[in-house]
């Protein structure tokens, strides 16, 4: 037992301690190395075979077979009230999409300067904020690369994340014509409960908080997870880029974004 949790501590992830039976629920289920789909398959399971579980971490449970095999498998493979809780942010799986990248430079600012750029420094700040809180944290790019838009979504479904954050800057036909950012969901029920969570923890960041609306995009529009869109300020207004390109701005917008994540998992029901 000890071992187990000293494993867990030794790889960078926090566990919660559980001796208990599982039943693995579908054909399809397999053991990893780690608590994630990022790691390699140790083998696979068989359907209605029982595991003994060490720990718990995100939606992954540390287990054992009946053989003596060890390792993690996903709670989506195993029946559903064995599920793990997600009651906190630290067990919270997050997706993050930097928009554009690559040969998608996104829109232009003010001063030339691509949008693509910001996206990914505002996607790595929230990366590492909430990795400080010990969440599951995926990210749709974490470089200057093209990444195709149906992929994005798919990725959130993959790791049945608990939610998708997409961000972006706006844009208007004519500069300095509009400024502001706003929060965009499409689904109603879970989306439009995890946009309104984030936009009201917004603060004084500066700029005008244009509210919540109905976007139809489609990183979130075809996403099957809790989604919402961002558009953090109009990057061709001179007023909102000088906050944009501020890292203090960045930083307390994202702290903001943080805080509408731990309401939004904390009363996720």
């Amino acid at each position: 037992m000890l071992l187990v949790l000293g494993l867990g501590f030794i790889l960078g992830y926090r566990t919660r301690t559980y001796m208990n039976q599982i039943v693995v629920e579908t054909t399809d289920a397999v053991l990893k190395e780690g608590p994630g789909t990022e790691f390699p398959q140790k083998s696979f399971l068989k359907k209605e075979q029982r595991l003994t579980v060490y720990s718990r971490k995100n939606h992954w449970l540390h287990v054992k077979t009946d053989n003596g095999k060890t390792g993690w498998v996903a709670d989506w493979m195993i029946a559903d009230g064995y599920k793990n809780p997600i009651e906190k942010l630290s067990d919270a799986t997050i997706v993050i999409d930097a928009g554009h990248g690559g040969a998608d430079s996104g829109a232009l600012s003010i001063k030339n300067k691509m949008e693509k750029k910001y996206t990914l420094l505002y996607a790595k700040e929230l990366e590492q904020k909430l990795e400080s809180y010990g969440t599951k944290v995926y990210m749709t790019r974490s470089s200057d690369k093209t990444v195709s838009l149906s992929s994005r979504p798919i990725l959130a479904q993959q790791v049945h994340a608990d939610a998708f954050i997409s961000i972006h800057f706006d844009s208007c036909d004519q500069p300095n014509a509009a400024s502001g950012f706003t929060t965009y969901y499409y689904h109603t029920g879970k989306s439009l409960k995890l946009a309104r969570c984030i936009n009201q923890s917004f603060g004084a960041l500066g700029l005008e908080n244009r509210g919540v609306d109905k976007g139809d995009f489609l990183v979130i529009r075809d996403n099957t997870q809790p989604s919402v869109l961002l558009e953090m300020g109009y990057i061709n207004t001179q007023k909102d880029f000088e906050n944009i390109s501020d890292p203090s701005y960045r930083s307390e917008a994202m702290d903001d974004v943080v805080k509408g994540l731990k309401k939004f998992i904390e009363n996720n029901d």
